[in-house]
């Protein structure tokens, strides 16, 4: 069984559950926006974008969080999933994430588009 994320119950008031696809988008997108230390098993884990909420948006600081989110997605979800393409781009005060993935245990690929508005 697949926890939804975020945690919420379903009309018959238990756990929600999810498919495999969408389980596999809420990791990443949890990876995305955990801050490492965040996670007491787990202290390594998450890309930092939150902690860039206030710095100033530009070209390199996308270049710089493709490079961490890339290694990031690559150590923790390896075994789940295979990145063939990430893309980060800023304008103004969006940052866009579009993540690109080979789904290792069907061999689907899926595109994904995670957004955070104020960086």
């Amino acid at each position: 069984m697949n926890i939804d994320f975020p945690f919420h119950f379903d009309h018959h008031g238990r756990t929600a559950a999810t498919d495999d696809d969408d389980h596999i988008r809420d990791m990443i997108e949890q990876f995305l926006f955990t801050n490492a230390g965040e996670r007491v098993n787990r202290p390594e884990f998450g890309s930092g974008l939150l902690q860039l909420i206030f710095a100033p948006n530009s070209p390199e600081l996308a270049t710089a969080l493709q490079f961490t989110i890339q290694a990031g997605l690559q150590r923790w979800l390896e075994d789940v999933v295979e990145v063939r393409n990430l893309e980060v781009t800023s304008k103004d005060s969006e940052l866009r994430v579009v993540v690109q993935y080979l789904v290792r245990r069907t061999g689907q690929q899926q595109t994904q588009t995670f957004e955070k508005t104020g960086v």
